[in-house]
């Protein structure tokens, strides 16, 4: 019965000592003996010493006596059992048998008892799940390898002595094959694809004891190998499967950071990225209470039956919950066309609908205002006749200068566009859970933007020739050669256009405009809706193994 304890019982065993055993330690004999009833070397070594053990019925004096053969051998082997009480508590089991379970610890429960910890661990659960696992002795029977508190998983727990140094050994031996999940800052780039490696020595940090660190010398080897499996919009996070081929106190989040990408929710070893973890991905801290680590797959071959195991278990509700808001950025849609077509007028109807929207327009005009970045570079370049004292910059100025030579407009894009791209950058991660923002940047195809990953889809505006043509010269006073100069600078309209996911059409008045932008604003929320659906269904087949990857 759950809670009850079986009484100490010694048992007195008798043997002959086979001629062929002469020359043998008298521990290593007897530990062979009783290897399959879970008794290890150390317990004969000190059933010797407390004279437990008599050789032609004379207590021998030392464990490594050696045999002549034909000695009468016996033993009085006692199982005291754990002195921990069984405490109740869900345990989720994904695997029992007679000699062994693995369950999936939740993370915040601590594995064994410690210094001032003393119920209410996993062990605890252990006891009162399996009563047979309190034969075994020592502070955390049936243990024979350990998960953070904080980590979520699979723990292999052994239920008899046998069964455990069966185990212990594998483990030793590395036979064992134990892969992670971890959601980790940033996206790593391993050396040689697909998988990275880590084979960096780790020890107590020498200038916090409480934590572990790569340490140039005297470590333990360590090796850790991972393979990123998705990455998150703008790169500011990533799902990374790890292995581990040792298993150092702490291994995966201390390699990890040494390799500059610690796990989502590690106020130890990634404290700096901690802190700044709402500003970067725009989501609530308290999404990554804890550190991002689920023991995932564990395999291993059963110590009685001599099965290969490979067993498996989806993350929890928190570690997917943070995964899919990592993934549920806002859809980020560059606005493009041709001068006069009415990009402004239709981002002004988004912007009117609930949605974010930047102005490249907007943006250089605030750069070219006096003592800006882009007032700053052009004064240094060209001087103070372009950029005057207390002045903006001179637009017409600097439009008869781009005009004079396609070298001397290079120049400036090249001064002025950075600026803008690390505004647009700061605009997205300002608004980057907003469902869908918008970017109104004339010369986005032209730069190369949408294939540099700063877009996921482009909205175009189409608008007749001659609409557009009449729009500039009465609103902007565009003579037909500064039209045409504008014009060249650009991508010809249909080439702009074949590469848009939406157009909307501005030929029309503005009462047209906007009944097309309540077209576009519905589609875009739609793509934005099957976007988060897509990475919902790529996240949740990633908590699925592939079969032909078993361990």
């Amino acid at each position: 019965m759950p809670g009850t304890f079986p009484p100490a019982s010694p048992q007195a065993r008798a043997w002959t000592v086979p001629g062929a055993a002469r020359g043998e330690r008298l521990d290593a004999f007897l530990a062979s003996l009783l290897a399959g009833e879970g008794v290890s070397r150390g317990a004969v070594q000190e059933m010797i010493r407390q004279g437990r053990v008599t050789l032609d019925g004379r207590v021998p004096a030392k464990p490594g006596l050696r045999l002549a053969g034909g000695e009468a051998l016996a033993a009085s082997i006692e199982t005291a059992g754990t002195a921990l009480a069984p405490e109740a508590g869900e345990l989720r089991v994904v695997h029992e048998d007679a000699r062994l379970a693995v369950v999936d610890k939740p993370a915040g429960l601590t594995v064994h008892p410690a210094p001032g910890l003393e119920t209410g661990t996993l062990v605890h659960r252990v006891l009162h799940r399996w009563p047979q696992a309190a034969l075994m002795d020592g502070p955390r029977p049936g243990i024979v390898h350990r998960i953070d508190k904080d980590t979520s998983g699979l723990l292999l727990v052994a239920l008899d002595e046998a069964t455990r140094l069966a185990l212990a050994e594998d483990f030793a031996l590395r036979r064992v094959r134990k892969e992670y999940l971890a959601l980790v800052h940033g996206v790593p780039r391993p050396r040689v694809e697909p998988w990275g490696e880590i084979d960096a020595p780790l020890g107590r940090d020498p200038r916090h004891k409480t934590k572990m660190a790569v340490l140039p010398s005297g470590g333990r080897q360590a090796h850790t190998s991972w393979r990123v499996l998705w990455a998150a919009p703008g790169g500011v996070a990533s799902l990374v499967l790890v292995r581990i081929h040792t298993g150092r106190t702490h291994q995966i989040r201390v390699h990890m950071a040494h390799i500059g990408h610690p796990l989502l929710g590690d106020a130890v070893y990634g404290s700096r990225q901690h802190a700044e973890f709402a500003a970067v991905t725009g989501l609530d801290p308290a999404l990554a209470g804890r550190q991002m680590l689920h023991a995932w797959r564990l395999g291993f071959t059963h110590p009685q039956t001599g099965a290969a195991l490979s067993l498996w278990t989806p993350p929890p509700e928190d570690f997917q919950a943070l995964a899919l808001a990592l993934g549920q950025t806002a859809l980020r849609v560059g606005l493009v066309g041709m001068p006069g077509c009415g990009k402004s007028a239709l981002a002004g109807f988004l912007a009117g609908a609930g949605l974010p929207v930047f102005s490249a327009d907007r943006c250089v005009a605030e750069l070219y205002g006096p003592g800006a970045d882009g007032w700053v570079l052009l004064r240094r370049r060209f001087g103070a006749a372009l950029a005057p004292d207390g002045r903006p910059v001179d637009k017409a100025a600097l439009l008869e200068l781009m005009r004079s030579g396609e070298a001397l407009r290079r120049e400036v894009q090249d001064m002025v566009h950075p600026l803008v791209r690390h505004r647009l950058e700061e605009f997205w991660r300002a608004h980057a859970r907003a469902g869908v923002a918008v970017a109104e940047v004339p010369l986005l195809l032209e730069g190369g933007w949408p294939a540099q990953g700063l877009v996921d889809a482009v909205l175009g505006v189409h608008c007749p020739e001659a609409v557009r043509r009449a729009r500039l010269r009465e609103l902007r006073g565009w003579d037909d050669a500064t039209q045409a100069t504008l014009e060249a600078w650009q991508w010809p309209e249909a080439d702009k256009l074949a590469r848009c996911d939406l157009v909307a059409d501005n030929g029309a008045d503005l009462e047209a405009l906007a009944a097309e932008a309540r077209r576009v604003l519905a589609a875009l929320r739609g793509l934005a809706a099957g976007r988060r659906e897509r990475t919902a269904r790529a996240l949740a087949a990633l908590w699925t193994p592939d079969p032909q990857d078993a361990p």
